[in-house]
C-alpha cells in the first residue's frame, strides 16, 4: 500500500490496517493464493482513514462468497457465533455438542445445589472419574471482553458446589470451565488460570481455542451457513438445532424452516463441503 491506514474496531480502538492479518484469517478459511489475491486487490483501493474492521470483513466476506460459499461460511465463523443470539442458551447447547465431540456424557442447564444456595450450571459434561462444570458467557456483538469479575464469581460458585460434597470419592477429578465466544481480559485469564480454571474463548488458549476447536472438528454453527437467511436460522435455532451437521442433510427439517426444494441442493453442497472437508482434513 501507498500508505499507512488506520483502522477502527469494533471497540472504538484505532490500529494500523495489517494485510498479514487479512490474508491469515482468509487462508484460514482455506482460501487459495489465488482466491487471497484477487480478494486484496479488490478490496485494498476501496480502504480509506478510520474505516472500521466491521466493513472490511464484510467486503472481504462477500468477495470470498462469490468465489466459494463453503470457505465464506468457514470466514463467518466468529460471525456465525454471534448470530446465535440473543440468549445464551444456543452457545450452551454448542458447547455441549462440543463436549459431546470428546466423548463426554453432557447435560445442558442444570439446577445443583451448592452448600449454601442451588447454581444453575451451563454444561455439565461427564466421565468415568471426571466432571467438568462449564459456565458459558455469550456476547452477540463485536467488541465485548470477559473481565476479571467473571472468573471471581464463577470461581466461588463452583466452590459452594464442592462444598456441598460434589466429589464422592479422591478418584473424581473436577474441572471448572468458563467458556466465552469473545476474549478474555489479562486479568481474567491470570485470575482463572491461577485458581485452575479452565479458559476457553475465541484466540484463547493458542492452537486449542474456540475458532481452532470448531475447525479441527468440522462442528460448524448453522448460522454460518450463506445458504439460509436470517430467519430460517432463527427458526432452526428456536427448534434447537444449532450444528450445520445436524441440518445440512435433513430435508425434513429443513422444509420444516419453510425451505422449498429448489435451495435444497445447494444447502445440502455447502454443508457438506464444511462437514465433510473437516473431517478429511482430520485423517490427513
Amino acid at each position: 500500500m501507498a500508505k499507512e491506514i488506520y483502522v477502527t474496531k469494533a471497540s472504538g480502538e484505532s490500529e494500523q490496517f495489517s494485510l498479514d492479518k487479512l490474508k491469515n484469517s482468509l487462508s484460514r478459511a482455506h482460501a487459495t493464493s489465488e482466491e487471497i489475491n484477487a480478494i486484496t486487490e479488490a478490496l485494498l483501493p476501496k480502504l480509506y482513514e478510520g474505516i472500521t474492521t466491521k466493513k472490511i470483513y464484510s467486503e472481504a466476506f462477500r468477495l470470498l462468497r462469490g468465489q466459494s460459499k463453503p470457505k465464506a461460511a468457514r470466514y463467518y465463523l466468529k460471525k456465525g457465533l454471534m448470530d446465535f443470539g440473543p440468549t445464551g442458551f444456543p452457545f450452551e447447547r454448542f458447547m455441549g455438542e462440543i463436549y459431546k465431540h470428546l466423548g463426554y456424557r453432557v447435560q445442558v442447564g442444570t439446577t445443583i445445589q451448592g452448600k449454601c444456595v442451588t447454581h444453575e450450571i451451563d454444561v455439565i459434561a461427564e466421565k468415568p472419574n471426571e466432571i467438568i462444570y462449564v459456565e458459558c458467557k455469550y456476547r452477540n456483538q463485536a467488541g465485548f471482553t470477559v473481565d476479571v469479575k467473571t472468573p471471581l464469581y464463577i470461581y466461588s460458585r463452583f466452590q459452594d458446589v464442592l462444598d456441598n460434597g460434589l466429589l464422592k470419592d479422591d478418584t473424581t477429578v473436577f474441572i471448572g470451565s468458563i467458556a466465552t465466544n469473545t476474549k478474555f481480559t489479562d486479568d481474567a485469564l491470570s485470575y482463572g488460570n491461577c485458581k485452575g480454571l479452565k479458559m476457553l474463548s475465541w484466540n484463547y488458549p493458542k492452537d486449542n481455542s474456540l475458532k481452532d476447536i470448531v475447525d479441527k472438528s468440522g462442528l460448524y454453527p448453522l448460522t454460518c451457513l450463506t445458504s439460509l437467511t436470517k430467519i430460517e436460522k432463527q427458526f432452526l435455532l428456536e427448534n434447537n438445532y444449532v450444528l450445520v451437521s445436524e441440518i445440512y442433510n435433513n430435508e425434513n427439517i429443513l422444509r420444516g424452516a419453510g425451505i422449498k426444494d429448489a435451495r435444497l441442493k445447494s444447502i445440502y453442497t455447502e454443508g457438506a463441503q464444511l462437514c465433510l472437508q473437516s473431517f478429511n482434513n482430520k485423517n490427513h
